[in-house]
């Protein structure tokens, strides 16, 4: 028997309710329809394929939001990954929750570094060995710090530390050195720069072959290599998967030759998957009688092409949270923002597809000392590197920011024209999950950002932005230009 072994891998990551296809130019892109239509033929004519999914199916759709991530769990039991890894959205519906959906999924799901404190248990399978013609392939589950700041239980812990992550690996790896594992991949929802860390970190004598990484929706030409380690992420959507085409030598447990591609999901790569369209049709059908209310119309379509910028939608949404509390200054994740567009016409459901997350909307009163504090972090050069992974946000119209790269630092800062005020206070709203991580979103703790009384706005966030829409008979979308980067 040959010691040479063919072994195919496809993966994608960060779906995030990327279930319909797009059109465009006459051809279908997307869907996870197409996905699965391409997975399954690739099933069908090569036994040695596997499915891997490294996290981030709920989120970014109401076919997701309206059920929970029900329809997604239900949606991704069809496309029926052979092995899945926990991210960071996958918690915000709640532990409880997640726990319930990891029980709906009819695939597996590995985590190795999430566990509950005392007494010691992990949550979750860390490993999964799956075997294909002989072959005995391992998968290691590895989440992202963040997960901690979507938990908040005391009882609940991670190994966020990178070194500490590393070292889990290597005891997975030691405790299944004598079970002939002839390929060890880590499922990372870290980052694709915390995955190159990890692959330096990791002691070649544990045998890990590759990080198939998620989270930071990287787009590779190539995998990279690091420690003779191969690491590689596919973007986020179903617009594409990433294959990889391995020769496995058995005798030497170790990958002989390899080859990587990104392959589009179009209506000319791929047949959609009819049980899978029906059932699509049938939670959209059901979200669109809901959801297609017109609530108002802008005087054109408003884009979100890109987290880390000023984008036209951000500029709006950041007015409109403003103008609704009111705050002199409103802050908006550019990652809470989960569409490329909105608009013309503005519906209940394409406001709340755009705004999926919602939340809580805390007030707080600060200087104007520690608002460019606060900017100084956001725009910290991290935030302008491809491929990183920071808190970027949105700001309201009367601030205004001319920010130096050469010099890390303002070339102005204006509050309705004049110089931000270092002393005077400003109300300043901020969504949920930024009041709850400050240190990491503006750079302090929220005791160093404000000693005043805090005050919640709204329970729901969604809430405001259905009524304020409504209330509106039309809306001009804002001109950029409050950010300027030189």
């Amino acid at each position: 028997m040959s010691a040479l072994k063919n072994l195919t891998i496809i993966h994608s990551n960060d779906i995030h309710g990327d279930f319909l296809p797009e059109e465009r130019g006459g051809v279908q892109v997307g869907g996870i329809s197409l996905l699965s239509g391409y997975i399954q033929a690739e099933r069908a004519r090569n036994h040695n394929a596997i499915f891997a999914f490294a996290g981030d199916i709920l989120q970014g759709s109401l076919i997701d939001s309206d059920y929970r991530g029900v329809s997604s769990i239900e949606l991704m039991n069809i496309v029926r990954p052979d092995i899945a890894c926990l991210g960071n959205h996958e918690f915000d519906y709640g532990l409880t929750h997640l726990l319930f959906l990891e029980r709906c999924a009819a695939y597996p799901i590995v985590s190795a570094n999430l566990y509950i404190k005392k007494p010691y248990t992990r949550l979750f399978t860390p490993c999964k060995v799956i075997k294909r013609d002989g072959m005995r392939i391992m998968f290691i589950g590895i989440i992202t710090a963040e997960t901690l700041a979507s938990i908040k239980d005391p009882l609940i812990g991670t190994l966020v530390d990178i070194e500490d992550a590393a070292q889990e690996v290597g005891r997975i790896c030691n405790r299944y050195r004598e079970a002939d594992i002839d390929l060890t991949v880590v499922l990372s929802h870290i980052g694709f720069e915390e995955d190159l860390k990890l692959a330096e970190l990791l002691d070649p004598a544990w045998g890990v072959d590759a990080i198939i990484g998620a989270h930071t929706h990287t787009l590779m030409d190539q995998p990279s290599v690091v420690n003779d380690i191969l690491v590689a992420q596919a973007g986020s959507g179903t617009d594409q998967v990433g294959r990889f085409d391995l020769v496995i030598d058995t005798d030497t447990n170790s990958i002989h030759e390899w080859k990587w591609q990104c392959i589009p999901i179009t209506s000319e790569t791929s047949q959609p998957d009819v049980v899978l369209d029906e059932v699509v049709a049938h939670y959209r059908d059901a979200t669109d009688e809901k959801y297609n209310r017109i609530l108002t119309r802008l005087d054109r379509q408003a884009t979100h092409p890109d987290r880390y910028q000023e984008t036209e939608v951000g500029d709006l949404f950041a007015d409109m949270y403003a103008d609704a509390f009111p705050a002199d200054i409103a802050l908006v994740g550019s990652g809470s923002l989960r569409q490329p567009a909105l608009g013309p016409l503005v519906t209940v459901g394409n406001a709340l597809a755009m705004a999926s997350f919602g939340g809580i909307v805390y007030r707080l009163k600060v200087t104007g000392a520690k608002v460019k504090r606060a900017f100084r972090h956001v725009l910290r050069e991290e935030a302008f590197q491809e491929g990183s992974h920071t808190e970027f946000f949105q700001f309201s119209s009367r601030l205004a920011i001319t920010w130096s790269r050469t010099d890390s630092d303002f070339a102005s800062i204006t509050f309705d024209g004049e110089p931000l005020d270092d002393n005077q206070l400003y109300c300043l709203a901020i969504e949920d999950y930024h009041y709850r991580n400050t240190e990491t979103s503006l750079g302090m703790s929220l005791s160093e950002l404000t000693d005043e009384k805090i005050v919640i706005l709204a329970t729901e966030v969604k809430d405001v932005i259905l009524e304020w829409f409504a209330e509106q008979p039309s809306v001009t979308v804002p001109t950029l230009g409050r950010l300027q980067v030189t």
